[in-house]
């Protein structure tokens, strides 16, 4: 029996009849957050983003077209494997590696910032030219962090130990190795405060070559905007300026994947998830009419 006025379907954008092979996007949930060291509940964060996403219009005015008519599949959840932070990362790799050779890009939606290795992983087995693109509050850069070197603390260190091709966004938040050992692969806040997005994309596109894969700590966002997260810390990037700085990237660089990762949602305060949401969007939105090019 069809449901007359039904509720839009559980799935990113609650888009109606999915068809894996003619999407362009595929989106993987990851509720996991066992390496968490301060804020809890990243776990929730993809149910979150997927509910917040049901009840966005989907016609972008900035754009002037609906981007999900290009495709965005949603997979079950990837279920945590809570013996390793590396069993997991292995897990979610297989899955990317997948969809990814079959053409279509994949949005891993976290979960906590270990989620991303098993993007970047797959994606530089398929791209020698790769450029990582990481926005954080922090430089996530730690050699090892309570016992783990798969711990969200550490993701671009281990990053690094496979590619040379990786920069750091809106860091304001460092420990005193990392900023020693890594600190040319990072543009700090401070250097970005009083520049124009296009001017900070600008100094990003100097530093990054070949296709992109681009991971984002919801924390490299103001807490004012953005308090959902597990670790927040003041003076960050506001959405507008965080899209457009992408935006600007994405007209020169093909995307091959992207993960957004750290929400922890706060009961009754919905608009960090949508904001998370919208963000998704905002990349996909980018995405295909470059694409259209």
């Amino acid at each position: 029996m069809q449901i007359l006025n039904a509720t839009a379907p559980h799935n990113l954008f609650g888009l109606e009849g999915q068809d894996y092979a003619k999407s362009m996007f595929v989106a993987i949930p990851v509720p996991y957050d066992s390496t968490v060291s301060y804020g809890t509940g990243a776990r929730l964060g993809p149910s979150a983003i997927i509910e917040a996403s049901r009840h966005m219009e989907l016609y972008d005015d900035k754009l002037g077209m609906d981007p999900s008519k290009a495709g965005v599949f949603t997979t079950e959840e990837i279920e945590p494997d809570v013996d390793s932070p590396e069993k997991m990362v292995s897990r979610i790799s297989k899955e990317v590696g997948i969809i990814m050779d079959d053409n279509k890009i994949p949005i891993l939606l976290g979960g906590e910032h270990t989620i991303a290795l098993g993007g970047i992983f797959p994606a530089l087995e398929r791209h020698k030219r790769l450029s990582i693109l990481h926005f954080d509050a922090h430089a996530d850069s730690r050699e090892s962090f309570m016992g783990s070197k798969y711990s969200h603390a550490c993701i671009m260190a281990r990053a690094r130990e496979k590619s040379g091709n990786c920069l750091s966004v809106g860091v304001r938040s460092i420990d005193s190795e990392s900023a020693r050992l890594y600190g040319k692969d990072i543009i700090y806040m401070k250097e970005m405060q009083g520049k124009s997005p296009s001017e900070i994309a600008g100094i990003i596109s100097k530093r990054i070559e070949g296709e992109l894969y681009i991971t984002i700590d919801l924390d490299v966002l103001d807490p004012s905007e953005m308090p959902s997260v597990g670790t927040p810390e003041p003076s960050g990037m506001h959405y507008s300026e965080l899209t457009d700085v992408i935006s600007h990237l994405l007209k020169g660089h093909k995307l091959v994947g992207f993960d957004i990762s750290e929400l922890s949602p706060i009961s009754n305060l919905v608009a960090p998830n949508y904001l998370a949401a919208r963000l998704a969007y905002s990349i996909v939105g980018n995405v295909v009419i470059n694409n259209k090019k």
